[in-house]
């Protein structure tokens, strides 16, 4: 039989058996001192010098192929989703032996046959083929069954577009849009529908809060804006730029030469906003209809020049109180926008004690189509014209006034009057922190089918509670068929006048009108308690902490029906 002869460690020729023999019956071991044999494996420990050891050989990465779907519960289905992609058919495989001759190498120091034939019986098997699911075989719902591993690329683009707008709905569209589409050409394509590009609100996700914006990362920001202007936004209807500080300007410029059905822009927590951006949006925006420049900084000017060129199609304006706010005022009570449905105006919760001045009955007169007015967290002050006095006439289509603030607010009756004289269709009106409106003043307003009324009192610790009130049962006479919100909290009316304002809400023709009651800190019994629980069936919001009349362990929040029917039992046990 031949030999093949290869150099050792030390460099002495070291004999090697062929191939397809193993070491031990290849009679190439050698002779010791004494003339006895020498086992093989001392010889080979023997021929590799100590500085030179042969390399470890390299463990192969197991390939363990799972389940090929994951399961899913949806509302009322199961959802079976394939895990394996269009790429399927390029997975590893393991290499196959040729048939035929063997070819002979050359062994290399210390690699005998007895190796290579323990990593022959510890070879694992050959992966599936990847055409068959191994986890139909597991599953009971796929037994005879094969998924088609081809189900992205046949699924039709308008379904797929159909499941990226509920989620955009929820979610937005940034950035879940642009994650999706780099997942395949299908994805690619229906992502970029512009029907999914309508709402966009886009935060400062490109540099952390604090650090400064280095040339380079500011010139991507703006190649960003201006593709997803040109190649997104073609029917963009609603935008906003949240925390943004610098290149506000450039983002508004770019969306409003390229979006021109943009209807509504909001600019919340931006700094930086110069006149620019107003006169781009005047001359580029005819479709604007909303505009919400809350807690931003920007130039008061170049917004009053907005709404005096664009303030025929304006329905909607939110803004924060400033120190040049008048000029605001005074455009929207010179009518610049006399379609206006919305105005909010609205201030820090820890600013403070902020003043509002201003001329009701000339706002009045400017914006007489206003259905929902908002000033939280500022005081109103009646201001008079210098000029001839505007005839009152109220908010004809008023449905809500909101004058909440967390301190005192100082209107009366008599301001309350005068805002809402005209105001036959007020549903909602919120009154928190108004101490010194009465009962007596509230029901005499011209509103007949008001819905909500929030009069709770939440003061700081610092400031004093009002005095003791009357009269409540006459506002529940007059709306207890309406009412399904009252907020009566820490509202100092006695027990007696409790009892009867709760006996006309739980007499009131349908049984599920009122939805929430907050009596926190109220002097409630329980008696009037139980009656209006057990009478209104539709209560599912329930307030009696802090209450004194109560025992110790009713005085919580209560939500849900099922809550409430075991505050019912609680207290017809306790009045056993």
């Amino acid at each position: 039989m031949d030999r093949a002869v290869g150099g050792g460690g030390d460099g002495n020729p070291v004999e090697g058996g062929d191939a397809s023999a193993t070491s031990s019956t290849s009679g190439s071991s050698g002779r010791g001192k004494d003339g006895s044999r020498k086992p093989a494996a001392a010889k080979r420990k023997s021929s590799t010098p100590t500085a030179a050891q042969p390399k470890k050989r390299r463990k192969k990465a197991s390939r363990l192929t799972g389940l090929g779907y994951t399961i899913q519960e949806g509302e009322d289905m199961l959802l079976l989703i394939s895990n394996t992609g269009p790429q399927e058919h390029l997975a590893w495989r393991p290499k196959k032996k040729r048939k035929g001759a063997t070819k002979k190498t050359k062994n290399s120091p210390g690699k005998g046959k007895a190796k290579k034939t323990a990593l022959t019986k510890n070879k694992k098997p050959a992966a599936a083929k990847p055409g068959v699911n191994r986890g139909a075989e597991e599953n009971p719902l796929l037994t005879g069954k094969v998924l088609d591993h081809r189900w992205g690329q046949s699924l039709p683009e308008e379904l797929l577009v159909s499941i990226f707008q509920m989620i955009v709905v929820q979610d937005g569209a940034i950035p879940f849009l642009c994650r999706v589409s780099r997942v395949c050409r299908l994805w690619k394509a229906a992502a970029a529908s512009p029907s999914l590009w309508r709402r966009v609100s886009v935060g400062f996700c490109w540099v952390a809060p604090g650090k400064k914006q280095l040339p380079r990362k500011e010139a991507n920001i703006k190649d960003t804006i201006q593709w997803l202007a040109s190649d997104r936004f073609t029917q963009l209807r609603e935008f906003t730029l949240n925390h943004w500080k610098k290149n506000v300007d450039y983002a508004v410029k770019v969306v409003s030469q390229s979006c021109p059905l943009l209807a509504s822009l909001t600019l919340s927590y931006c700094t930086g906003v110069t006149e620019k951006a107003f006169l781009s949006l005047a001359g580029n925006s005819p479709s604007l209809q909303s505009i919400n420049v809350q807690y931003s900084e920007y130039q008061v000017e170049g917004l009053a020049k907005l709404l005096e060129t664009n303030g025929s199609t304006i329905r909607k304006f939110l803004f924060t109180h400033g120190s040049k706010n008048d000029l605001l005022l005074a455009s929207l009570s010179r009518g610049c926008c006399a379609d206006l449905e919305f105005l909010e105006i609205n201030t820090m919760l820890d600013s403070g004690f902020c003043q509002l001045p201003i001329h009701i009955q000339a706002l009045q007169h400017g914006c007489p189509k206003l259905k929902t007015f908002r000033m939280l967290n500022v005081i109103p002050v009646h201001k008079t014209r210098k000029q001839a006095q505007v005839s009152a006439q109220g908010f004809p289509l008023l449905e809500e006034l909101c004058m909440a603030t967390s301190s005192i607010c100082l209107m009366s009756d008599r301001g309350l009057w005068d805002l809402l004289l005209g105001s036959p269709k007020l549903r909602v009106l919120d009154l928190r922190g108004c101490s010194q409106v009465t009962a007596l003043g509230l029901a005499v307003l011209p509103c007949d089918e008001l819905e909500c009324l929030f009069w709770g009192q939440y003061f700081n610790f610092s400031v004093a509670l009002p005095t003791a009130r009357k009269d409540l049962h006459k506002l529940m006479e007059k709306w207890s068929r309406t009412m399904r919100e009252l907020d009566l909290a820490n509202q100092l009316f006695s027990e007696e006048d409790l009892e009867l304002a709760l006996g006309h809400l739980a007499r009131a023709p349908d049984p599920e009108t009122l939805r929430s009651l907050n009596l926190s800190g109220t002097r409630i019994t329980p008696p009037a308690l139980r009656l209006i629980i057990r009478q209104s069936t539709a209560l599912s919001y329930l307030n009696i902490t802090s209450c004194r009349n109560l025992p110790r362990g009713l005085k919580r929040v209560y939500r849900g029906r099922e809550d409430i029917s075991q505050l019912l039992v609680a207290l017809q046990k306790l009045m056993e």
